[in-house]
């Protein structure tokens, strides 16, 4: 299985704070990988970077897929190479529909004209592939956050992703509605997507992660493997995210 994804010394600042210091991460095609660390550990800074948030020139290092260099000016251009991120704060347009939603900057269009038919018929189509039983011209205001989620994974299946990044996807979502999504990230894999997953529920991250590299203080610590027979387990986890500090004897 080869590598969809390098990214190699990735330094970033934010006036003169390094937030991220010569991180690197390889993720396997077709793998669910997740990225671990404790709260401003540079987890989103990170895929920010992957997904032209931070375009480059902004930070040093490289990005390679499938081997090659990437070069991201903006998000536009990494959804371009097949890249899409779903963060924590959703931006769904609360006043528009699900099918307005899924082809907001992406109009299924003929000459300059919407073909709102083909994209109500597009939207059902993706809709069915998250399992989001709607109508399609059901407003987003109307809607709770675990089904929003699916209308931002809908969207992201429209534009033929090959790697999708999920910043916290289910911090605001209940048990059932958790449930529904992790097994959404199986299916999604079932069908060659890379799924990247940033989340600090590390219960959920063992039920569906193939690896975890985990991140502290802007430094890459390690990434393990489930098939490697490795410490594939919660403590370990924690125990690479957190630094122990000594205390002084007291005298």
């Amino acid at each position: 299985m080869e590598n969809i994804l390098e990214m190699k010394n990735i330094t970033k600042d934010f006036a003169g704070v390094k937030a991220l210091d010569e991180v690197t991460l390889s993720v396997k095609e077709g793998t669910i990988h997740a990225i671990c660390g404790e709260n401003g550990a540079g987890k989103s800074t990170l895929m920010n970077i992957l997904s032209g948030v931070y375009p480059h020139g902004t930070y040093k290092g490289e990005i390679l897929i499938y081997g090659k260099l990437a070069v991201f000016k903006n998000i536009k251009a990494s959804e371009r190479a097949g890249i899409t991120i779903i963060h924590q704060e959703l931006s769904l347009i609360p006043e528009l529909s699900i099918t307005e939603n899924v082809f907001l900057g992406n109009e299924v269009a003929k000459s300059g004209i919407i073909n709102w038919t083909e994209a109500k018929k597009r939207a059902k189509k993706l809709m069915l592939q998250v399992h989001l039983e709607e109508d399609s011209d059901t407003l987003i205001k109307n809607m709770g956050v675990g089904k929003q989620q699916l209308v931002e994974i809908a969207k992201a299946l429209s534009k033929n992703i090959k790697i999708l990044i999920l910043d916290e996807p289910t911090s605001a979502l209940n048990e059932e509605e958790s449930k529904h999504l992790l097994n959404l990230l199986f299916e999604m894999r079932s069908k060659g997507i890379t799924c990247i997953l940033i989340s600090h529920k590390l219960k959920e991250v063992l039920s569906v992660a193939d690896a975890v590299t985990i991140i502290r203080d802007g430094k890459t610590v390690e990434t393990i493997y489930r098939k490697d027979g490795q410490d594939f387990t919660e403590e370990r986890i924690i125990k690479a995210m957190v630094v122990v500090r000594s205390i002084p004897a007291i005298l």
